[in-house]
């Protein structure tokens, strides 16, 4: 069977693929939950120097020092960066990289540069002079979308488990060696195929690295693996057996 990395988005740890971990393992699978420097059960180790190159040094050593080969590498919003970035250095141990509600950002592109500039602001206010960029409210009220299909127990868990991510790895651009390319794979849940699609063909700079790779559909809100597990656990399957 397959050799799955899952990498969490801003804020996550290790834990939130549990029920997706639990899922593909039962089905036989090979899987490595991550919790990457200075969030979760690592937050003790945030520090300024905390950014991009740290979470992608994370990815590449585990999959070193484990000795996994032909990996599906899944990385979840945030996670999307990294994961770009560690299949650029290690792309002959890396089968297929699948963005969960992410994409592969183009050479010199931050995740702070893909978010309006009313977000920007925001989160500049929250940060502040720090080096942490905190949580959301988790208000279901506030952002029904990104939201979606959580429940109030779940929404618990996020407000009590989630901490704040390192700011640099938002800031950080990311940086390409031109190396191999890897082949990819899609899991979009709050926006439609059939905008992907079209800003594909537009050659949109977020997208057209997507556009030799497979393209699935799981409509819930941006956090699948919270409120769909089972149907993402499905989806990543069906991805390893293409």
């Amino acid at each position: 069977m397959a050799t799955f990395v899952l990498v969490p988005g801003f804020w996550l740890g290790a834990w939130a693929w549990r029920d997706v971990t639990a899922l593909l393992r039962a089905q036989g699978h090979d899987v490595h939950p991550m919790t990457l420097t200075g969030v979760a059960e690592r937050d003790h180790l945030a520090t300024p120097a905390v950014g991009l190159n740290t979470h992608t040094t994370d990815i590449v050593r585990l999959i070193e020092v484990e000795d996994l080969r032909d990996v599906l590498l899944v990385g979840h919003s945030g996670g999307g960066m990294p994961v770009s970035q560690a299949a650029d250095r290690i792309a002959e141990r890396i089968a297929r990289v699948v963005y969960v509600e992410s994409g592969p950002l183009p050479d010199g592109t931050a995740q702070f540069d893909t978010v309006p500039p009313q977000e920007q602001q925001r989160q500049r206010a929250a940060i502040g002079s720090g080096h942490l960029l905190p949580p959301p409210p988790w208000d279901p009220a506030a952002d029904p979308t990104n939201l979606a299909g959580l429940d109030e127990a779940t929404l618990a868990v996020l407000r009590a488990r989630t901490t704040p991510h390192p700011r640099a790895a938002a800031t950080d651009p990311v940086r390409r060696t031109g190396g191999r390319p890897v082949p990819t794979a899609l899991v979009a849940s709050t926006f439609p195929l059939s905008v992907v699609r079209q800003m594909i063909r537009e050659e949109h700079p977020f997208f057209t690295g997507l556009a030799d790779g497979q393209l699935h559909e799981l409509p819930t809100g941006h956090w699948p693996m919270l409120s769909e597990p089972k149907a993402l656990t499905d989806v990543l399957d069906l991805i390893a057996r293409g």
